[in-house]
C-alpha cells in the first residue's frame, strides 16, 4: 500500500477523536447538580425567605408596591399587556409572557444589585430614564439566583420594572454591596 494511503486511515480516527474532545469540554462546564442549598453572600442573605409583594400595572401602583433593600420578595406579576411600562423594555416579553412594576429608595450611593429567580429583563428607572448597569452575572451555583444585574445608583426613588418573565411571580432582591 503506498505511503500516502495511510494517513486516510487516520483521518476517521483523528475525527472521531476531535468530536468527543468538545463534548468531554462541555462536561466540565455543566451547571452544578445540587443536593443541597449553598451558603449565600451576606448581601443576599434573604434570598430563602421572600416576603410576598404584588407588582404594580403603572407608576402609580409602583408606588405602593414598595421593595426594601436588603429584603428578598416574591413578587407577583402581570400578563405583559396589562402592565404600562414607563421605559419601554428592550426585551418586553410578549403577550403570554409577565412583568410588573415595584419601587424602591436608595439611602446611600453605591453599587446596587438585583438577583433575580429568573432570566426576566430588569430595569431601574429615574427621572424617565433606564439607569445603565454596569455588570451582570449568574447567581452563586445552587442558590436559586439564576441572575444578578448591578447599578451604580445615587440617593433617590426608584421604579425596577421587570418585563419578559415566563412565569407569574418571580423572587428578587434589592440590595446595596459592600
Amino acid at each position: 500500500m503506498p505511503f500516502r494511503a495511510q494517513p486516510l486511515r487516520l483521518v476517521p480516527v483523528l475525527a472521531a477523536l476531535l468530536c468527543t474532545a468538545p463534548a468531554a469540554a462541555q462536561m466540565d462546564h455543566a451547571p452544578a447538580r445540587c443536593t443541597a442549598p449553598a451558603g449565600l453572600p451576606a448581601p443576599m442573605a434573604s434570598w430563602r425567605n421572600p416576603l410576598a409583594l404584588k407588582a404594580g400595572a403603572d407608576r402609580k401602583a409602583a408606588a405602593r408596591a414598595i421593595l426594601t433593600p436588603g429584603r428578598t420578595v416574591t413578587l407577583a406579576l402581570l400578563p405583559t399587556p396589562k402592565v404600562a411600562y414607563p421605559v419601554r423594555p428592550a426585551k418586553p416579553g410578549d403577550s403570554v409572557s409577565h412583568g410588573g412594576l415595584a419601587s424602591f429608595t436608595v439611602k446611600e450611593a453605591g453599587t446596587w444589585r438585583v438577583a433575580l429567580g429568573s432570566g426576566a429583563w430588569v430595569d431601574v428607572i429615574s427621572d424617565g430614564q433606564a439607569a445603565t448597569s454596569i455588570a451582570h452575572g449568574h447567581g452563586p451555583d445552587c442558590t436559586g439566583i439564576r441572575k444578578m444585574v448591578d447599578y451604580d445608583l445615587k440617593p433617590g426613588r426608584y421604579t425596577l420594572q421587570i418585563a419578559a418573565n415566563g412565569e407569574d411571580s418571580l423572587t428578587l432582591l434589592v440590595t446595596r454591596l459592600p
